[in-house]
């Protein structure tokens, strides 16, 4: 073999051609097609939303329009996630348990701030089984006295006591940014008084009003809409069409201010804009400009390219993260940082300089070009994640929104420009922002010392 050294310069440029000619050959710069998009369809006035690639397993989910943003009392939505897949009048809870684990499938409850989800991932051939063991929780649960005070509500104790710093401040930016609503808090705290409110019976009528045809969605990854036509019509007969109480809430307010929350041991500051709904005509460039920010690398021994990664950098002790929390009618674009008081005090105030920075300097290309990359990574990965995918679907199926088509969205980053993101940058410190703050409150900053307008 021929070492480097002993070829001339014209010699080395040629391969160097050779080398580039062979990667455009095998597409390494060509992106892939994406993951086929969910189809949505009405099934016996169900709607459903199922994509499927022929392969050997299946997950199925109900997406009830049940969150914390829709509970009318504080601690429903935990306590109809808890009462899921306990005994209902077909079957007891040992039974759904043994029958599960026999057929090697997974049960699933979980819920956002907007959405209650009842999931089951199984064997493809098992779909008649778990359709039917969906929608008998959704009709026939039991929700009795002692499984409420022997079990649902130890959990929900346990779970409150393990609620994090981080968990709190954003909490505490969405309670200021949106009052209540999307402002209740994703998991109440062990301060909350949910004891007043929560109990067998509330938890019952909030079933009674969440569980309806007209507020569930049924989405499926790796079954035929003809197959999943076959076992929902049958099963879901036994599904209320709708309910004299309705699941309802106002719709989603900005406001912004500031939270101070003093707490021992761990530190976190949240500062939160304005940012993009689903669906939203300014989804590109806040998704851009979420890869812009950053905070965590993606590359080994290297702490990036991103803003907040080398804000942290400089601030030892310190972890800085962006992220756009988008819902049905609004959205939160956050900038979190956890870590000793100190630290956390100066990696907010580089924080704040960086946002500055784009909204007065502008982005390089090159970091541009990176942001953009990151974002349709983002992307299609979250459409291949079949939770991300199935959460997100359903959302958009109950609130009367159209699915997010992956293809469309990476075709709308390709437009972003770095005009966009200096224009959108400057917007949001414009605006008000909600600031939380966390732990020791000597020294976490106030949003006026760092420079924002609440």
């Amino acid at each position: 073999m021929i070492c480097r050294p002993a070829l001339s310069r014209g010699s080395q440029l040629a391969l160097r051609r050779q080398g580039a000619a062979k990667l455009a050959q095998r597409g390494f710069a060509a992106v892939a097609s994406p993951k086929s998009s969910f189809e949505p369809t009405t099934i016996a006035g169900v709607k459903v939303a199922s994509r499927d690639d022929n392969g050997p397993t299946t997950r199925l989910a109900v997406v009830a329009k049940a969150g914390t943003r829709y509970e009318p009392l504080p601690g429903l939505t935990v306590g109809l996630e808890e009462f899921a897949f306990k005994n209902t009048n077909k079957r007891s809870a040992l039974r759904i348990t043994r029958e599960t684990e026999l057929l090697g499938g997974q049960l699933q409850a979980y819920h956002t701030r907007e959405a209650l989800v009842l999931q089951a991932s199984f064997l493809r051939e098992d779909l008649p089984y778990f359709t039917e063991l969906l929608a008998e929780v959704l009709s026939e649960t039991r929700y009795t006295t002692h499984e409420y005070h022997e079990e649902v509500q130890n959990v929900i104790h346990l779970k409150q006591a393990k609620v994090d710093t981080a968990a709190v401040a954003l909490d505490a930016a969405h309670s200021v940014a949106f009052h209540s609503g999307l402002g209740a808090p994703l998991y109440p705290t062990p301060n909350t008084p949910i004891s007043s409110y929560l109990n067998e019976h509330s938890v019952a009528s909030f079933a009674e009003a969440a569980y309806t045809k007209a507020n569930i969605a049924v989405v499926a990854d790796g079954a035929s809409e003809a197959g999943l036509s076959k076992w929902i019509e049958p099963f879901f007969q036994s599904v209320p069409a709708q309910s004299e109480s309705a699941v309802s809430a106002s719709a989603s307010k900005y406001f912004g201010g500031e939270q101070r929350i003093a707490s021992p041991g761990r530190n976190s500051l949240v500062i939160a804009f304005p940012g993009a709904a689903l669906n939203a005509a300014n989804s590109a460039e806040i998704a851009v400009l979420v890869g812009l920010l950053g905070g965590e690398s993606t590359i080994k021994w290297s702490p990036g390219f991103s803003l907040l990664s080398n804000v942290a950098a400089s601030a030892p002790g310190a972890v800085a993260k962006a992220a756009n929390y988008a819902y049905s009618d609004a959205g939160l674009l956050t900038i979190q940082v956890n870590g000793p008081a100190a630290a956390v005090r100066k990696a907010a105030e580089e924080a704040v300089k960086a946002l500055k920075g784009l909204a007065e300097g502008g982005v390089p290309q090159e970091n541009l070009v990176k942001a953009i990359a990151r974002a349709k990574y983002n992307v299609l990965s979250g459409a291949e994640a079949s939770g991300v995918g199935l959460v997100q679907t359903g959302t958009n199926l109950v609130h009367g929104a159209q699915i997010v088509k992956a293809a469309e969205a990476v075709k709308a980053l390709e437009g972003v420009t770095a005009d966009k993101i200096k224009a959108a940058a400057k917007t949001l410190l414009e605006g008000k922002a909600s600031v939380a703050a966390v732990g020791d409150l000597h020294v976490l900053p106030y949003a006026t010392d760092l420079g924002l307008k609440v």
